[in-house]
């Protein structure tokens, strides 16, 4: 055996090895994962020589992926939030059509060229960086803000998310489908588009437990394009706009208790402590009761229990209705609350249509500096009197 081959084998021990190992340093202490992840890639398909990572996409706030840079292909991880420590996909991305990768992920060419959504979530994204004319299909098109895509003649409409049109999806033969995942393990639909040959990007923006980490993946959606640089100045601007109004927001003394959500069917949805809303109302100044909850997603409670208490918060926000007398119609017991009472009942519609579509659930994943500012001129009025609100607005 050859000293070259000895030490082939030695780096590909060393790989497998670091990987496994980096994977539960994440779990630890993301800020760590980034100093440690100059590390190799993979072993490539159909041969022996190991190719080193030339350097990672730096992250600041996103947990749920990573991006080694190697010297011909970029590999992208996705981290399952429902499982801490294990990876849900493996991406490798070229530009490269006869370039071998490895093959414990799926092979993508970049940058992408059709490209199917199946979230609202991923436009703005794509909008920011110039490359929204790639999508070419997106589920319920009809709750899409967006202008271009709304009048987009060529758009296919792919069904809803959780049930797809499979005919019109492969009739449209896209490079890959955007779309989050829901649970931890795949469900029917997502083993059926892959054995129908569909490969699959999971977006899980929506898992992130502050705005600002949501907004990073710009970040993500940007490597299959070779947009890094634009979405890094893109990013950083959000940022610095997101942290100078998190400053004003700390000036005050007066925290207002916040009351959230709304009953539906007998349910209240209330966010809880570990989800990007509960973050945005700290950072806005605010209380919220259930800030210290430790689960993810929504806390589902009764009405007896919201009303006991949270009956005397300052603030409603994300109301479900488009007016007070809306609200108090779908329930009476609504009038109980003191934010009701002294009108200080917002909702996150103010860029909204008829068609059920809100920008808010759309583009303001990436523009997490003004949801912040639109929350603190909410709960504090006096320091932004000249706000002019782009997602919130005050019922009536």
């Amino acid at each position: 055996m050859t000293l070259r081959t000895l030490f082939s084998l030695y780096s590909a021990l060393f790989c497998r090895k670091y990987f496994a190992s980096l994977r539960a340093i994440f779990t630890i202490k993301f800020s760590i994962f980034n100093l440690l992840l100059l590390s190799s890639c993979g072993v490539q398909e159909g041969e022996n020589s190991v190719v080193k990572a030339d350097s990672v996409l730096t992250l600041h706030y996103a947990t749920g992926f990573s991006v080694s840079y190697c010297s011909d292909y970029k590999r992208v991880e996705i981290f399952n939030p429902w499982q801490k420590g294990s990876v849900m996909a493996v991406y490798y991305l070229t530009s490269d059509s006869a370039l071998s990768v490895p093959n414990d992920g799926t092979r993508l060419q970049i940058p992408l060229q059709r490209l199917g959504i199946t979230s609202c979530t991923h436009i703005e994204f794509l909008n920011l960086l110039d490359v929204l004319s790639a999508v070419k299909g997106a589920s319920n098109p009809h709750l899409i803000y967006n202008n271009t895509l709304r009048q987009s003649k060529d758009l296919v409409h792919l069904g809803d998310a959780f049930n797809l049109n499979f005919e019109q999806l492969l009739l449209l033969n896209p490079d890959a489908l955007m779309m989050s995942a829901y649970n931890s393990s795949l469900d029917e639909q997502t083993h059926r588009l892959q054995e129908a040959g569909i490969k699959i990007i999971y977006n899980n923006e929506w898992m992130e437990a502050s705005l600002l980490a949501r907004a990073e993946w710009i970040k993500f959606v940007a490597v299959f394009f070779d947009k890094e640089t634009e979405a890094d100045a893109l990013f950083q601007t959000m940022e610095q706009q997101y942290t100078s109004m998190k400053t004003l927001a700390a000036q005050t003394s007066r925290k207002p208790d916040i009351l959230s959500g709304g009953n539906f069917k007998g349910t209240w949805y209330m966010p809880s402590g570990k989800v990007f809303m509960s973050s945005l109302f700290t950072d806005a100044g605010g209380t919220y009761y259930y800030a210290q909850d430790t689960t993810t997603g929504s806390l589902p409670l009764s009405f007896e229990t919201v009303l006991a208490y949270q009956q005397h918060a300052d603030v409603w926000l994300n109301a479900q209705a488009h007016s007070l007398a809306e609200l108090v119609a779908t329930d009476q017991r609504h009038a109980l609350f003191d934010a009701f009472k002294n009108k200080r009942v917002y909702s996150f519609g103010a860029r909204s249509n008829k068609e059920g579509a809100n920008d808010f659930w759309e583009g303001a994943v990436a523009h997490p500096d003004v949801v912040l500012s639109d929350v603190i001129w909410a709960l504090h009025p006096e320091l932004l009197p000249d706000y002019t609100p782009v997602y919130i607005k005050k019922l009536e």
